[in-house]
């Protein structure tokens, strides 16, 4: 696929709103025993020959997911106006990324993590070429993984592994470089299956 098709794919993908459908983790338990809190992640989607999706290696200092291969993204803060925003605006902070760079297409189906997180995955359109500066620290390392991969229904893998006395199951991408599991891989299999198609 290329980064026309791409385009034209992913327009379609996010032309209609997801309607308050919810993706569970496969972490999340029966029943969550406090509210969720409010997240947005960029999905960067970088329209290079070839394609691929933009991620980030966190440092490995950082209290929560040290180490873990994430989309840019955090809280919704008050003032933020909206998930789009939030998702911005934790770009610019995590890798300096300009988002006049950014064509924000739409949203994908919220994502309830284990961690007590209700993400919104918001979809952007990047050029090639960009530059970015990650955060010292926040960001270990920015990467992408080709849209080729992404579109291998073979590539994604689950993995089990025991914590706490409980079996969990989750997914993993393959990677020369970066290990990419828990919700970020979640979120790329779901837009895998939606730019795939039926």
């Amino acid at each position: 696929m290329n980064a026309d098709e791409l385009r034209a794919r992913l327009i379609a993908v996010t032309a209609t709103p997801p309607a308050g459908r919810v993706v569970y983790g496969d972490d999340v338990p029966g029943a969550m025993e406090k509210p969720s809190v409010p997240a947005a992640v960029l999905v960067p989607v970088v329209l290079g020959n070839p394609p691929g999706i933009l991620l980030t290696k966190r440092t490995p200092h950082l209290k929560s997911h040290a180490g873990q291969v994430s989309f840019p993204g955090g809280r919704i803060d008050p003032e933020d106006a909206d998930p789009e925003a939030a998702a911005l605006r934790e770009a610019l902070e995590e890798i300096a990324l300009d988002p006049a760079n950014v064509e924000v297409l739409g949203r994908m189906d919220e994502f309830v993590t284990g961690t007590g997180y209700r993400i919104t995955p918001v979809v952007g359109l990047l050029p090639p070429g960009l530059v970015y500066h990650p955060s010292a620290h926040e960001v270990e390392a920015v990467f992408e993984l080709p849209v080729s991969v992404l579109l291998d229904p073979d590539a994604p893998r689950r993995q089990r592994h025991h914590v706490r006395g409980v079996w969990r199951d989750y997914w993993v991408w393959p990677h020369p470089d970066h290990y990419i599991w828990g919700a970020t891989a979640a979120i790329l299999v779901h837009l895998a299956r939606k730019l795939r198609g039926p």
